[in-house]
């Protein structure tokens, strides 16, 4: 078992590389589709897992951001993503983590409440998205803003940095716990 660590692996000239982890396979597959549509400077890689530690045998490209999907109708998907967690190493918490709550539409169908996950991104003080990854038009919206980060996380936007895009995506309204 590795640990999975941002500088792990020389980056390639232009490339961007997200790694979307979560259980449920079409949810991220249609995502990865949406994401790799979208207009961009960069070529877009993306990959997928089910959860880490990813195999150490293969031969991967630089990982420039994680995003750690978590299906509110779903405890084992909750579970699987903290599991992975463990995997992965602290320095990629400096603004190249990101989790992504799918299903919040239906609130009646939900076994995971919404604090739940807010207090997990809270922990790792990353920033946490809400989507219905169901719906075509949310889902190309939540790829064009994933597209974007990524560009910002693999270095491709001058002037900004992933550190900068983690404190701007902080809600002034909901400071993390220990600030106060």
């Amino acid at each position: 078992m590795s640990v999975l660590r941002p500088q792990g692996q020389l980056p390639e000239l232009n490339t961007a590389t997200v790694l979307l982890v979560g259980t449920e396979d079409a949810l991220l597959q249609q995502l990865a589709d949406s994401m790799l549509k979208e207009d961009c400077a960069s070529m877009l890689k993306v990959h997928l897992a089910q959860s880490l530690p990813l195999p150490s045998n293969v031969n991967r490209p630089r990982i420039d951001l994680i995003v750690f999907v978590v299906n509110l109708h779903s405890k084992y998907s909750l579970q699987n993503v903290a599991e992975s967690l463990r995997h992965v190493d602290a320095t990629f918490f400096l603004g190249k983590v990101c989790f992504l709550a799918t299903g919040a539409g239906r609130d009646s169908h939900c076994s995971i409440h919404r604090n739940t996950v807010l207090k997990l991104a809270q922990t790792y003080r990353s920033p946490l998205l809400f989507c219905d990854l169901e719906v075509e038009g949310l889902r190309a919206t939540m790829a064009q803003r994933l597209v974007r980060m990524l560009q910002i996380c693999a270095g491709h936007v001058p002037g900004v940095s992933a550190l900068n895009l983690l404190s701007l995506m902080r809600c002034s309204e909901n400071p993390f716990q220990e600030d106060l």
